[in-house]
């Protein structure tokens, strides 16, 4: 099985420093969706896992949330992409859980469902943090330069070994060559 595991901040939809509360804030980043639809039509199954920390911090509730990625899957079944799960923590940043990144859980929870190991699974952030999970789960380390991905690139903490790319699209046309 071909598995792909995307952050969706930063990464499928343009990030807000004061988070993405609402559907009407989900704005798709060019090409973004596209790349998701073309993954699909190559046999990938691709998978959303992301922190959501807004919701530990009491700035949206999980109807919201639902609302947000509804939208976001709605707006994927229109250029004839799907999502095979959609993952996220809940917890705030001071929490001792295991499945926000930079911790592994959350990718362990995508390699439990899906039965795979995570080898050779590609996860696609922007964050320093979305690499340092991949790597601790034993996944592929993928940065995209949109979000916080040019910041990102310049970290002394980049995971070795993680391949750098302008945009999702980018990534898509990689692992389709």
């Amino acid at each position: 099985m071909k598995l792909i595991i995307l952050d969706r901040d930063g990464v499928i939809n343009f990030d807000s420093g004061s988070f993405i509360k609402s559907p009407d804030e989900w704005k798709p980043i060019p090409g973004a969706l596209e790349a998701i639809a073309r993954l699909n039509q190559w046999g990938w199954r691709v998978v959303v896992a992301s922190n959501q920390s807004g919701i530990g911090r009491g700035l949206f509730g999980m109807d919201t949330l639902n609302a947000i990625n509804d939208r976001m899957v709605k707006s994927l079944a229109q250029v004839g992409g799907r999502l095979d799960a959609v993952f996220f923590c809940p917890h705030a940043a001071d929490s001792t859980c295991d499945c926000r990144k930079p911790k592994p859980g959350m990718l362990r929870q995508v390699a439990e469902r899906f039965n795979v190991e995570l080898d050779e699974v590609p996860c696609v952030g922007d964050g320093l943090r979305d690499l340092q999970a991949a790597v601790a789960a034993g996944a592929l380390p993928y940065l995209v330069l949109t979000g916080k991905g040019a910041e990102t690139s310049t970290s002394p903490e980049l995971p070795a070994g993680t391949l750098i790319y302008p945009d999702l699209d980018a990534v898509a046309a990689a692992l389709t060559a």
